[in-house]
């Protein structure tokens, strides 16, 4: 195939996506009487959650995944951590470069080091298997492959998020709120007269010492009061994460796609419950239309404020969506190189793509629940996802070149 054919292969996934997050950018819009508002928003995602994405791992990986593939899927969960410590750095770079606020440090390094490791793989990876010419083998055999896909890539991204990120954001946001109440503390009053300025004055030292205990206490109350109490909260997340329904959908679906007795109750013609497998498979066919319409519903949130700089803003296009691809291309090729990766073509397709993905949208959420740099996380989510529609073209038609 040449360059313009490959081009157009790779280019109609994204167009797609694009189209459908457009819905959403009008459903959520004045024009539309803000159908899609926020509180909307929140309770279709819910639903997405709770009901939809899970059945669609479940139908995917029931049908197509087993244990032998799950052991030799093994390199995934390697290079999705690779992908948030390699991006990590590079936000980290940026933060001691710009030297930002610190009130977007945390979110910066997030940006950089947090790829949507489910929604959109979910999306975009099977849509490519559709396309005429490309060189992922039949088109029902590659979607059942790339959902099953992009499922282990939802439910292992998922894992790190709550963990690594999910740390990164709330110590620098708690941080951000004890410098911010310092800073408070510091403020003159300007209603004082005279008298009692220089009362004031005579008195400097113990309203210094105070003021200084309460700064002190404000931060001391911004932190875990024990190393215990923090390992305590991180496991807990951990927990909460692996409960997940996305992540028991993921082990139940290992279960009966690896068990050869419970797959045959529920997949094939003779199957005598397939009715369970056709009706999880109905409810999980919602999954990615509606992901994708919440996508430009949360997008339109980024329209309302410009506060973060157009340097930094700049800098983490650059990082999260070309340099940091850029690596691992050469990270990907390297272990196929050495023998660690399947030799289905399209397992690596999908390794190379969780380095191109734009931020994972779960960031907003945490800037929400942390009551920091919420503006800021919904300004760099609407640019790196309108840089992304490009960025994720080119590197689609690079791999579909370099892999065919």
């Amino acid at each position: 195939m040449g360059f313009w054919e490959l081009l157009a292969v790779a280019s109609n996934p994204i167009i797609q996506v694009l189209l459908v997050s457009a819905v959403g950018v009008y459903m959520a819009s004045d024009k539309f009487d803000n159908f899609l508002s926020e509180n909307f928003r929140r309770s279709l995602n819910k639903l997405v959650f709770i009901a939809f994405t899970p059945s669609l791992i479940f139908a995917s990986f029931a049908r197509s995944v087993s244990l032998d593939d799950m052991i030799s899927w093994w390199f995934m969960p390697v290079n999705i951590g690779c992908t948030f410590v390699i991006g990590g750095f590079l936000g980290w770079l940026i933060v001691k470069l710009l030297k930002p606020s610190l009130k977007v440090e945390g979110l910066i390094i997030a940006a950089c080091s947090t790829g949507n490791m489910g929604n959109l793989p979910v999306v975009i990876i099977p849509a490519i298997c559709y396309e005429k010419g490309g060189p992922f083998g039949e088109r029902e055999k590659c979607r059942a492959r790339a959902l099953s896909y992009a499922s282990f890539s939802l439910a292992v991204g998922g894992i790190f998020i709550w963990t690594f990120t999910y740390q990164l954001v709330r110590d620098r946001a708690m941080k951000y709120k004890a410098w911010e109440a310092a800073q408070i503390l510091k403020i003159p009053n300007k209603n004082y007269d005279d008298a009692n300025t220089q009362t004031s004055l005579l008195k400097g030292n113990q309203n210094q010492n105070t003021n200084r205990d309460t700064e002190n206490q404000i931060i001391l109350d911004q932190v875990p009061q024990s190393c215990w109490q923090g390992l305590v909260e991180t496991v807990s997340q951990i927990v909460s994460e692996l409960l997940s329904p996305p992540t028991i959908a993921t082990f139940l679906g290992f279960i009966f796609g690896g068990v050869d007795w419970l797959r045959s109750l529920i997949i094939g013609e003779d199957a005598p419950l397939r009715v369970i497998q056709e009706t999880i498979q109905l409810l999980g066919e919602g999954t990615i239309p509606c992901i994708t319409i919440l996508l430009g519903g949360n997008l339109t949130q980024g329209m309302k404020s410009s506060t973060i700089e157009p340097l930094t803003l700049i800098s983490v296009v650059l990082v999260r969506l070309f340099l940091l691809p850029s690596i691992g291309l050469y990270i990907v090729r390297g272990a196929a190189s050495l023998g660690f990766l399947p030799l289905d073509p399209l397992f690596q397709y999908v390794l190379v793509m969780q380095y191109a993905m734009p931020p994972a949208m779960n960031i907003c959420t945490m800037t929400q629940l942390f009551d920091a740099g919420t503006e800021e996380a919904s300004v760099i989510t609407l640019w790196t996802y309108s840089a992304a529609t490009i960025s994720l073209t080119l590197w689609s038609t690079t791999l579909l070149y370099v892999l065919t």
